[in-house]
């Protein structure tokens, strides 16, 4: 008798822990559906750094409507690190009282008004990047937070994570999300120390491949206990991560400077290469005072089509001599992209054969044969025609520049 008792405590002990394992078992995939294109929009860092309120944020999204870029394409208005205030007493986070004092429900509201989504920003440490407080412990409070208050994108940094484990704090953040509800494109900004690419298409929807950007073509900027990366350095460090983009996943080499003080060329190279990496295109200026040439880059249309393309396809680099490197990009419609990219600071001629030069890229398994297919050829920031491909194509590519082409059947 004693051990008949004895069975049953154990098997109702093992329903009572399946029970709770059923009731406590979380969701930690992404919200499906969502960045099927990369995501397009601008984000309050690159520029503005801790110095945001409303304010800003409110004539940014006036800004993006009135530019014309909302009509181009973007819509995510982010506010990165600093609008945090403190927690309330049950540990819930509220927005900066002075910096934004009608808090960010109604934020989201205003921007919402305008046909535009808003995104904001945490850490899965217990601080941010800025000193302010982080979602580690928090994870499912903030994201109820975020859910309430009506926001649709979450960048979630890397900052003071002593002992975590990258793909389990996103994990973490993920399911929070899930719970509380509200579909959110994810940003994974874990800046690719933790081979994100390899799980964060499960978990979120964009992931940093390398540390912060700088505004700058070719250099480096060394702070001591780490480094921001030019524009070249970190194209450069997005070699071998193609195979892992597509849509709903998205390799980021971080925010674009585009408007932040490099010349026109490099801005519009810049602008040419993130758009041949498939990369998000979130701009880091100052929407509300940009140059003719700035809005230029940022809202042609035909170059912002390489990059929505529907295939979702990172661009490969064909070949690299003498600084000047080709890209391809398949597209839809048995279209391609090509770009001649000029890494060096004098000019330098192209001359490519496309009957000698048959490409196959085993990745998309697409074929770019001119002997097969006569592709006629549109040079994007010339705006015209440029022949055929029965003839070898010749350019003279400005230093710091690129030759951008698309060709089409």
């Amino acid at each position: 008798m004693k051990k008949l008792v004895l069975s049953l405590a154990a098997l109702t002990l093992s329903f009572v822990a399946l029970g709770q394992g059923n009731n406590y078992a979380q969701n930690y995939q992404k919200f499906e559906g969502l960045a099927m294109t990369p995501p397009m929009g601008w984000n309050s860092w690159n520029k503005f750094a801790c110095n945001v309120d409303e304010k800003l944020i409110r004539e940014t999204a006036d800004a993006m409507v009135s530019s014309g870029m909302k009509a181009a394409g973007y819509t995510y208005i982010n506010i990165d690190d600093c609008w945090h205030g403190d927690r309330d007493s049950l540990g819930f986070i509220q927005a900066d009282p002075k910096r934004f004092p009608s808090g960010i429900k109604a934020l989201a509201d205003y921007v919402h008004s305008k046909g535009l989504k808003l995104g904001i920003y945490s850490d899965a440490g217990s601080q941010t990047c800025g000193g302010r407080p982080g979602s580690r412990g928090y994870e499912f409070q903030d994201a109820q937070m975020y859910a309430q208050w009506g926001v649709d994108y979450l960048k979630y940094d890397w900052c003071n994570t002593e002992g975590l484990k990258a793909e389990g704090a996103y994990k973490t953040i993920t399911a929070a999300l899930r719970k509380a509800g509200r579909p959110m494109v994810l940003s994974i900004c874990e800046w690719g120390t933790d081979k994100p690419w390899e799980w964060g298409p499960a978990v979120g929807h964009l992931w940093r491949t390398t540390g912060d950007i700088y505004n700058c073509f070719d250099c480096v900027k060394d702070h001591g206990t780490w480094k921001s990366w030019g524009v070249m350095q970190i194209l450069d460090q997005q070699e071998g991560l193609r195979q892992y983009a597509g849509p709903g996943q998205w390799n980021d080499p971080d925010m674009l400077e585009v408007g932040n003080g490099m010349a026109v060329n490099e801005d519009r190279a810049h602008f040419t290469m993130w758009s041949m990496l498939a990369a998000p295109l979130i701009a880091g200026n100052d929407l509300r005072q940009m140059s003719k040439e700035t809005l230029a880059i940022l809202t042609d249309r035909e170059v912002l089509a390489i990059n929505q393309d529907k295939l979702g396809i990172q661009g490969l680099k064909y070949s690299a001599k003498d600084s000047l490197e080709t890209w391809l990009k398949p597209l839809d419609g048995g279209k391609w992209a090509v770009a001649f990219l000029n890494r060096a600071k004098v000019p330098q001629k192209v001359s490519f054969d496309w009957k000698k030069t048959p490409i196959t890229d085993a990745l998309s398994k697409r074929e770019l044969n001119a002997n097969k297919t006569d592709y006629k050829i549109r040079n994007v920031w010339a705006k015209k025609s440029q022949g055929t491909t029965k003839k070898a194509f010749e350019a003279t590519v400005p230093a710091h520049d690129v030759v951008l082409v698309v060709l089409a059947e």
